[in-house]
């Protein structure tokens, strides 16, 4: 596969999946030229790899069981031609490259009109997937422009045609269909009780927080990458669970915290997890903080109880800097449970 993926959007991932299920090995080239001053290449081709990378701790980004070579061209390194070059000097550009690297491609497949003659110049077979746009209607094109047009503060429909981790690298959100209310707090703060308990008062669902399952199935052993994985995967379950929910989504954490915890393991913070941290203002209509009041309970995962304090004022100063307005909650889950329903209440009043 070759392509822009400017953005990479569904229909792409429609491309890739159809195609992995075809294939013992999928080789996607990302490029542009000229590139996306914002996100180059190599940015989105490693957004990619995160659409793909599992929790299985295999090397590499997979579908089901084929591997995907996911590599971005620049103009520095590999030289391509110009986007408006004609389609015989794109077609040898990318033939060269592979020889130069070492492929042989058995298959080439495509969306687009160009691919019957992009397939034969490379001694290839072609498959076509979903041409006529029927079951994914989007195109890269009409989103960049969707995009640029956006209103800043405001959810984007054409970001529904977008993974949420996608949509937040444009700082973008597409419009709910119920609106989430997200609960953060320091480590034994009451976030995991209440929102059981707000789900229950609420008659909705809720979604746990994947960063302390993961972190329990690893033994406590996190990577630097897991905490990328974790904002995306956070992402994945709260659109799963939007169906079973009813007036609100009640989300325990969310990717700030997640930065967070990414700052404090590891120093650094990968650019990507950022932007989900920042896109946090517009995917959750509440956002609620537990104040550190109740009991601490040592789980034998969490750290000591005077880290507590400190990771309380890193949550309100990271939700300050960031604009995202919030709500304290304290006293009992009783209490806390009768503080959010009528914040709720006053919320689309």
């Amino acid at each position: 596969m070759v392509g822009k993926f400017w953005p990479p959007h569904r229909g792409h991932q429609l491309l890739l999946e159809a195609a992995a299920a075809q294939v013992s090995e999928l080789l996607v080239l990302v490029y542009a030229q000229p590139d996306a001053p914002a996100h180059p290449a190599p940015a989105r081709a490693a957004w990619l790899r995160e659409l793909y990378r599992g929790d299985d701790y295999r090397p590499g980004p997979r579908i089901g069981t084929t591997p995907l070579r996911i590599i971005a061209l620049t103009a520095e390194a590999d030289h391509p031609p110009p986007d408006a070059a004609d389609d015989y000097t794109h077609r040898e550009f990318v033939r060269q490259w592979l020889a130069r690297h070492g492929y042989a491609i058995d298959v080439v497949f495509s969306s687009e009109a160009y691919g019957p003659g992009f397939a034969a110049h490379l001694g290839a077979a072609h498959v076509l997937v979903d041409a006529a746009r029927q079951r994914m209607p989007i195109s890269g094109t009409q989103l960049r422009r969707a995009l640029a047009a956006a209103e800043p503060g405001q959810p984007l429909p054409a970001a529904a045609l977008l993974h949420p981790f996608v949509a937040a690298q444009y700082g973008a959100v597409p419009p709910a269909d119920v609106p989430r209310l997200v609960l953060l707090g320091a480590e034994s703060s009451g976030k995991t009780t209440l929102a059981t308990a707000l789900a229950e008062a609420l008659g909705t669902a809720w979604v746990p927080e994947y960063g302390r399952l993961l972190h329990e199935q690893k033994n406590g052993e996190l990577d630097y990458e897991d905490l990328l994985y974790i904002g995306r995967r956070q992402l994945e379950l709260e659109d799963e669970a939007t169906p079973q929910a009813r007036g609100w989504l009640v989300c325990d954490t969310n990717a700030a915290t997640t930065a967070l915890y990414s700052y404090y393991y590891f120093h650094r913070c990968d650019p990507a997890l950022q932007a989900l941290a920042r896109a946090c203002g517009l995917r959750y209509a509440r956002t609620f903080v537990c104040l550190p009041t109740v009991p601490f309970e040592q789980d034998g995962w969490r750290g000591p109880e005077a880290l507590r304090q400190f990771q309380h004022g890193a949550i309100l100063m990271q939700l300050e800097t960031l604009g995202i307005a919030y709500t304290l909650l304290d006293g009992s889950v009783a209490e806390r449970v009768a503080q959010v329903r009528a914040a709720l209440e006053q919320t689309y009043l």
